[in-house]
């Protein structure tokens, strides 16, 4: 090593030692970004074995035929099943099955499977999203405590991670777009199947990801998330709106709730960890949603490694308008006709709850697709150490962005045989609107959620 490069370390080490951040990595390793690992900092190459193909670019156009607003096409559909994983034949597949998969195969021996099929890098992004993520690797770094990060805008902040908060923050400020508005239901599954569809318009604007604007001009905010509930009847005009920030040291998460039976708009001090979602049947913790999202600061995060496992992956006919919820929705678990498994790689990032710190779960296990950073399945364990929880996300390119999303979102209690699915929207005229221009922050405003909740 020479004199220059061994400051250079000596520097960086010095930096982590004082502050408590993870210095940004080097320009030559960032340059890998541009020859054997993709723009998000996934491995370019196929695996040796042939199973996982090389990433060539991803979906870069929307199919023949689709209209922004419609149901997707799905790209794949003259693709067939290589074949389907049940409890029957387990053993043969084990190695590449998550331990939440394997025991949601052990639990529902006579109905839930995986159908396996041709795995298609699908993933990408547009070019300005790769170029600053580009920059991000040379100088976006981890808040004291890994709370938050700074210096980075408008892309991935750690491509190339170097910790378990690193890859963490990476799925949380993941590209979904910069401003959408998503109507769509959810429903709490009992154990025989019941359900009573939630219907909710959500809003939601990343200004982190607002072309033209910097880190600096952030003013701390990740992005607004705003919710409006449609129905049922009981519900209707049920509001919450949440300002997320970057750096949650500096500024904690800041939410507001609306009940129109109070006619009144309230802080909700309460709405992060495991605090209960509101229209979850106690299915869902606050930190669940979106796989994970919030403060990492009760657990410690561990990048343990990548592993090949089939994960959900180009689930476009699971949001298809020829089916019903009652289609999809069957006691137990999702109908598994109708959803699609690949093999892929996974960064698998393990956060085990602090001593001191409060929560439900002891420990959750996040499988990240390396493509996109989506968490694709979350395992999440009781305070026993025993698995409890299973979340999937089902995923899908959006490609009218193009980016990745979940097509469903299902969470899993395997104790009370009970689930919870998000993002229902077959039974709605259209999907997720990308089209309309964001509105201002004040859109976002205590004082205006009270207008949007009124029945």
């Amino acid at each position: 090593m020479s004199n220059l490069n061994f400051l250079a370390s000596a520097a960086a080490a010095l930096m982590f030692l004082t502050s408590g951040a993870l210095a940004a990595v080097s320009p030559d390793e960032a340059a890998r970004l541009k020859t054997d690992l993709t723009p998000l900092g996934a491995e370019k190459a196929g695996n040796g074995a042939g199973t996982i193909p090389a990433w060539a670019g991803g979906i870069t156009q929307a199919p023949a035929g689709y209209q922004p607003g419609q149901h997707r096409i799905d790209p794949f559909a003259e693709d067939k099943p290589l074949y389907t994983i049940t409890k029957a034949n387990l053993e043969l597949y084990k190695a590449n099955l998550s331990p939440g998969v394997i025991a949601l195969l052990n639990a529902y021996p006579n109905s839930f499977n995986i159908p396996v099929y041709p795995s298609r890098r699908s993933a990408s992004a547009p070019q300005w999203v790769y170029d600053n993520t580009f920059r991000n690797a040379s100088s976006a770094h981890l808040v004291e405590g890994g709370n938050g990060f700074v210096d980075a805008f408008g892309g991935i902040p750690f491509p190339i991670p170097k910790s378990g908060l690193e890859a963490l923050w990476n799925h949380v400020a993941r590209y979904r777009g910069t401003y959408f508005v998503r109507n769509s239901s959810e429903a709490a599954v009992q154990r025989d199947g019941s359900f009573t569809p939630v219907t909710t318009q959500y809003n939601m604007l990343f200004k982190y990801y607002q072309q033209g604007g910097s880190f600096a001009g952030l003013n701390n905010t990740l992005f607004y998330y705003q919710t409006v509930v449609r129905s049922p009847a009981r519900l209707v005009g049920t509001a919450s709106l949440v300002r997320e920030t970057l750096d949650q040291v500096k500024e904690p998460r800041q939410a507001w709730s609306y009940n129109p039976g109070q006619r009144r708009v309230r802080r909700a001090p309460l709405f992060a960890y495991d605090t209960p979602g509101t229209t979850t049947d106690g299915l869902r913790t606050i930190d669940d949603t979106d796989m994970f999202n919030g403060a990492p600061d009760r657990f410690d995060w561990t990048l343990v490694g990548k592993r090949e496992l089939y994960i959900p992956y180009n689930n476009y006919r699971i949001s298809s308008p020829e089916l019903k919820y009652k289609d999809l929705i069957k006691p137990g678990h999702i109908d598994p006709q109708y959803t699609r498994f690949e093999l892929h790689r996974v960064w698998v990032v393990e956060g085990k709850l602090k001593t001191g710190s409060r929560h439900v779960y002891s420990k959750r296990t996040l499988y990240l697709d390396e493509d996109s950073w989506s968490a694709a399945m979350v395992d999440l364990y009781d305070g026993r150490g025993e698995l409890w929880r299973v979340s999937m996300a089902y995923l899908t390119n959006t490609y009218e962005l193009p980016s990745t999303g979940s097509a469903l979102d299902v969470f899993h209690d395997l104790q009370s045989r009970r689930y919870m699915v998000q993002w229902l929207d077959n039974e709605q005229p259209g999907i997720t609107d990308y089209s309309q221009p964001a509105p201002s922050d004040d859109y976002f405003s205590p004082a205006s959620l009270r207008a949007r909740g009124v029945r």
